[in-house]
Parts: structure tokens; sequence; C-alpha cells
């Protein structure tokens, strides 16, 4: 037995040496099958594998060749490499090392496709070679295949366990598909195979940070930062974790430091910029976003930053320069702030494309949860408001009375706070509320869920505080997009929209994604019992001159631009004894107005600044100005109807986008079509005809204060009655098996 086994090692030696590997291993794993425990044979075999594996690497390849490869990679003459390594593949197409240069080289050049044919290749020669199963996964990964790369990341760990790259690519992987926990346990693998790996750590207090727990995250940065004080990105997450936990201060220093690791950190500076905005601070916030594009001159949030700060404290000339920009900003690759765009210009197309990016690259993917129609349906139908703001802000000052008037006999209403705002005021309205501020997006979809909501409205969408990723979830089988933001979101996750034919008319429609539930009036609902303070206030009280002819306009200072300006500044040149009453959002913008005003030859002091106030003592001081000039990008929306219930007249232009038509639609609504001007000329002619005609100045505010309460706009009740219908038919589409279609609501 000895002796036939010395013999058949040896016969398997020979084998092996001459090349014919198959029966080399057929007689080694004959003798281990015999005695599995014997070193030779178990020796022999793994010395057979790894001369195989480098013969198949190899092929025959002169290391000549190999190197002058590798050489041409090293310098990145990738071009070359690509016309060499294909020569060396037709001559030894069994090369796992030509393919694996070839697939890096065409990757080098952009050529994904080619580089994933050339590493798959290489795999079908050698399908346990991890090096090849990592590079496919990282040209996948770069290609948008996310599954399809973390099976090839799984494939590499498989074959080369201690595989560290491999482990931490996958969490940060599984980290950007949304599955946080599944990126914390590779990234730990990672971590047990090298205790200071500081970039496992940072993405594992990523993933702890998406997952709300800010006292790991925050444990986790710091570890990283003991290990390594100059690592300037995990100095900017902590910083960004700190911001969200409202610790403004710390997250500020957090920035700084980053900074100070890496002046070129353009997020960083951006960060600050936005910080600094908090701190009332726009001026220096300009300079962070300066900051931020020296660093990085395609940083399109910074630059939408710094146009739409800039733009609310009227520096014009400083926007002059980069104007020409904003047609391309944030509508092909790089992601952009939709609201703060509305006002640089006027293109319900543009703005789809911003919205769709938005979504496409700053929401987490997530897969929607799949609702069945009940089969009976419920005697009242659920639905939630969503929003950060219910708070003294400009949504609830126009919706609270809807929510309170809705019939709660067909409807069960409930509130979901998703912002830091003091909403105590507002809780009494529903008849749930949730505080669910501190949860995370998927949670919050969970539940709402639970909660069995029906229909759940979105009240943010693109604006300060909106966690549209909570829709992408699935909160509802009916999602709807109203109030919050004037345009499309642009997610395919949000079913409808309300509007009107005025703010979205047929030509325009291909430029919203969502179905449109179409209000037979004015989509802005109106609070008909708003309180307008008793004191009766005189043009003294304001710094008004008594008998002049005031035109005004309450909008913040961000939505007025050198257009509407130059009609403004010609009407106080043409209308004797008048003044431009605006409001004071900020000491910047009341000094360049009056310096854009002297620079059209009209004196500074004619541009007189409203202060702030309580809502119901603004109200109360409408009446003082004789007619409200509306801006152009963005028109008075709130500010129109404070300026309407207040008995103030109000003249437009109409745009082509959403919200440049918005007070269009509330003056149809309330009685006054012949205060919605067409075009730039109209609106001035209409303006100054009304200044020196008091006449018709006095009919149109008569016809204001006959209509205020018998039209439309202010008659909440109605629009109650006619939003449930639009709910109510919603919810039936989805009932019945239907697909979202523009609904139509009978006046």
């Amino acid at each position: 037995m000895a002796k036939s086994l010395e013999s058949t090692l040896m016969a398997a030696k020979r084998s092996a040496k001459r090349g014919d590997y198959v029966e080399a291993e057929r007689l080694y794993q004959g003798v281990l099958l015999q005695f599995p425990a014997n070193a030779r044979a178990r020796k022999g075999l793994d010395e057979l594998r790894q001369t195989q594996n480098e013969s198949l690497l190899f092929d025959g390849i002169s290391p000549q060749d190999t190197d002058r490869l590798v050489a041409l990679i090293n310098a990145g003459r990738f071009a070359e490499a690509v016309e060499a390594g294909e020569a060396l593949a037709f001559q030894h197409p069994q090369s796992v090392f030509v393919q694996d240069v070839l697939g890096q080289a065409y990757y080098a050049m952009g050529q994904g496709d080619r580089a994933v044919a050339c590493f798959r290749t290489a795999l079908a020669n050698q399908p346990e070679r991890a090096e090849a199963h990592f590079n496919l996964a990282v040209v996948l990964q770069n290609m948008g295949r996310d599954e399809e790369a973390a099976v090839s990341y799984r494939a590499a760990i498989q074959y080369k366990p201690d595989y560290l790259a491999a482990y931490n690519n996958l969490g940060a992987l599984l980290y950007a598909a949304g599955d946080c926990h599944g990126a914390i346990a590779n990234l730990s693998n990672a971590i047990k195979l090298k205790p200071d790996y500081t970039d496992a750590y940072n993405n594992i207090a990523n993933a702890w940070r998406e997952l709300g727990n800010s006292e790991k995250a925050a444990a986790y940065y710091e570890h990283v930062l003991a290990l390594e004080p100059t690592y300037a990105k995990a100095h900017y997450n902590l910083g960004m974790l700190r911001s969200e936990q409202g610790k403004k201060g710390e997250a500020l220093l957090c920035f700084e430091r980053a900074i100070a690791q890496d002046p070129a950190y353009a997020d960083a500076h951006r960060e600050i910029g936005s910080l600094l905005l908090g701190f009332g601070l726009r001026d220096e916030a300009i300079v962070s976003a300066d900051r931020a594009l020296a660093a990085d001159p395609d940083d399109a949030i910074s630059l939408g930053m710094k146009l739409h700060q800039q733009g609310h404290i009227c520096d014009w000339d400083g926007m002059a320069s980069e104007m020409h920009k904003v047609p391309a900003l944030g509508v092909a690759d790089r992601v952009v702030a939709p609201w703060g765009m509305l006002a640089l210009e006027d293109s319900p197309e543009r703005h789809k494309l911003r919205s769709s990016l938005r979504i496409d690259l700053s929401i987490k993917k997530a897969e929607r949860f799949s609702f069945s129609p009940p089969s009976s349906r419920s005697e009242k139908l659920r639905i939630g408001y969503f929003s950060s703001d219910f708070s003294n802000h400009a949504v609830m000052l126009l919706i609270c009375r809807m929510i309170e008037l809705h019939d709660r006999n067909r409807f069960e209403v409930h509130g979901f706070s998703c912002g830091n705002k003091d909403s105590s005021d507002y809780v009494g309205l529903f008849d749930h509320f949730h505080d669910v501020q501190d949860m995370q997006d998927d949670r919050i979809a969970t539940f709402a869920r639970e909660e069995g909501l029906d229909i759940a409205i979105d009240l943010n969408g693109h604006t300060k505080g909106g966690r549209l990723g909570i829709f992408a979830h699935g909160v509802a089988p009916v999602q709807v997009s109203y109030l919050g933001y004037p345009g499309t979101t642009g997610a395919d996750f949000i079913d409808y929209m309300i509007a009107d034919k005025v703010v979205i008319p047929d030509e325009q429609r291909a430029h919203y994604s969502e179905s449109v539930i179409y209000m037979p009036d004015s989509y802005q609902v109106n609070d008909n019992q708003r309180e307008i303070a008793d004191r009766h206030y005189t043009r003294a009280d304001m710094g008004l001159p008594e008998d002049a002819f005031v035109f005004a306009c309450f909008n913040s200072t961000y939505k007025i631009t050198p257009e509407e300006f130059d009609v403004w500044m010609r009407l106080l040149t043409k209308v004797e004894n008048s003044v431009l009453w605006l409001y004071k959002g900020n000491h910047w913008a009341e000094t360049n107005l009056r310096k854009e005003a002297e620079k059209r030859g009209v004196d500074g002091s004619r541009v007189i600044f409203a202060e702030p106030m309580s809502v119901p003592e603004h109200l109360a001081r409408q009446h003082l100005a004789d007619l409200f000039l509306d801006t152009f990008n963005v028109n008075a929306h709130t500010t129109a109807s404070d300026a309407l219930w207040g008995g103030l007249p109000v003249l437009t232009r109409m745009g082509n986008g959403f919200a440049a038509r918005v007070a269009g639609s509330l003056l149809h609504a309330v009685g006054l079509p012949d205060m919605v001007t067409e075009t730039s000329e109209k609106y001035e002619a209409r303006a100054l005809e009304l200044a020196t005609d008091p006449a018709k100045m006095a009919e149109v505010r008569q016809r204001l204060a006959d209509n205020r309460l018998t039209t439309p706009l202010f008659d909440t009740e109605r629009f109650v009655r006619q939003v449930e219908t639009g709910y109510e038919e919603a919810y039936n589409r989805f009932f019945k098996g239907q697909q979202p279609a523009d609904i139509t609501v009978e006046g």
C-alpha cells in the first residue's frame, strides 16, 4: 500500500511537471479520496492550482511584454496600453493578466462596457480570481449598475476573505443604496482586518447617522479623528451631524477644521455659507459660496445659493456676470436647489429638469411600498398632511382653516410634523398629530402606513425642510403635492399635485410630472377668518407721504429683478408725487435698491421700506397703499392674498411657470381679471392708467371690497368641499385599480 501510494504521488508530480495538469489533479484527488489527511497530496494539489493559475494568468506571455503593459498603465498611456493589450490578447486568448490590464485601460478611458467585457473574459478563464471580481465591481458601480456591482464585490470576498478594499467598497455601496445595516456589517469586517482603517470608521459613522443614531455616529467620527486628526472628510461629516442636531456653533467649528486640513474643500465652504445664512449674515454667506466656487467652479449648489442670496440683497451688479450660466444650472449632472432658481428665470421646462435631477441624485433610492386596493372602502378616508412648517409660516397661514373645516364624517385628519419648529399652536387642528421630526424617512413611511393613511399630502416639496424622501418609500396609496412648492416635484412617487387651469395652462402641462387635480377656481386655499388688527394706521405711522400715490410690493426682495424694477422706476418718474413702498427684508437690500433707484434717475428717498410687523398688524396697514405691483418670475402668493384680504388691489404680469402665474390665479378667483396682464408693456400701461385716473383706481378698489367675501377666493368652506372631492376622486381611481390621471373638480 505504501509503495502504491508513493508511486501515485510520484506520477502526479511527473504529470504536473510536463504540464498535464488534468492528470496530475486526478491522481492527487485519488490519493486524498483514500487518505484525506495526506499532507504531500494536499501540498501537491495546492502547488498545482497555483501553477495553473499562473499559467492562466500569463498564458506564456514574456516578462518583457507584461512589464511593458504595466508600465504603460502606470504612465497613464491608456490608448497605447489598449493597443498593446489587444495584440497580446489575440496571441494569448487564455491570459487572465492581459484581460485584466485591458479592462483597467478601457475603464480609465471611460469605456465602461468594454472594460466589463474584459473582466468577464478574465473571469471566464479564472472564476476564482478575486482581483478581477473586484475590478469588475468597481466599473459596474461607476456605471450605476449597483446590484451587479454588489454581486461582484461579494464574489471577490468569497474568493479572498481578507479582501479589505472589497469589504469597504461593498459597505459604501450598500450605504448609498439605503442598506445601512448591511453597510455596517461589511465595514466592520474591514475594521477587523485593519483596526486603524479610518475610511471604514468614517463610513460606519455615516451609516449610523443615516439610521438616526446620532450618538453612535458621533462616536465613530470622533474615533476617526483620534486616529487621524487631519482627516478632513470626518471633520466635515461630524459638522453635518452637528448641524442636523441644531448645534450650529459646533458645526461651524467642524467645517472650519475641515478647511484647515483641505483649503479647497468646496462642500465645507458651502456649508459654512448655509450656517452663516442662519445667523443672518448673508454677505458673509456669499463670500463662502465664492470660496466654494473657487475650489469647484462647477459646484451648481454653491452658484445657485450665491445667486439666490445676491437676489435677497438685490446685488444685481454682482449677479450680472454669472446670470448667463443660469439656463444650464442644475439641469444636467450637478444638482441645484430648485427653489432658489425660480426667481432667476421663468422656464417651467428647466424647472422640471432641476426638480427631476434633484430627485434622481439627492433622494436616496427606495422601492416604493406597493399598495393593493382593499376589498371594501372604509367609512372615512384617512388623510395625512406632512410639513416641516407647522408654525407661523406662510403655508400654515393659508391652510389652517381648511384643516379645521374638513368634514370629519368623511375624513380622519392626521398631521405629521417633520420639522423642528414649535407646532403647538396647530396640534388641535388635527384628529391625530404626530411629531416625527427625529425619525428617519423610511421609519416615518412605515409609521404612516401603520396609521392606515389613504392619502398623504406633502406641504413642502422642494422648500427648506422638505423631506420628499419619506414619500419615496411609500406613505399612502395616493400621494399628493400641495401648496408649499409652486412647481413640479419631478418625482415619480408623487401621484398628484393640486393646481388650476391658470397656473398650469394646457400649453405648459408637459412640464409637470404629476397628474393634476384641477381646482375650479384658484388652487390656493385662503383662511377667511384671518385676523386684521383693530388699530387704524395712518400713513404718517408708516413714514408715507399723506397725499402721495403709493405703489407697494411686500414680496421678499429676492423676487425683485431689474426687469420689474425698471418698470417701477419709470412709473415713479411718470406719476408725480408717487412713492414705492417695499418690504424691508434686510438692510443690504434697502441700500442697494435705493442705489438702483438713483441709477435710474429717481431720488432714493422715494423708495420707502416697511418694517416687519405681526401678520394682523401687517394686514391692517395694507389699505395705506394704493396699488400692489407684483413681481414677475415669482409672483406674490401668500403676500397677494394678504393684500387682497386687506383691501389692496394687486396688479400682476403672467409668466410661463407656476410661480409666475399664481397672482393671476388669485385675481381671477376674486373677480379682478382686468388686473392680470400678459406683457411688461401692458403691466406698465395698466399701472400708469390707474395711478393717473383716481376714478378708475377707486372703481377697482371698490370692486375688490365688494368681491372679497362673495367670490371663490376667500370662500374657504367652498374650497374645502372641492378639494375633498378631488381627494375622493383620486382615491377612487386607486380603489378601482386605475393609475393616477388628471382630475377636473367641478365648481
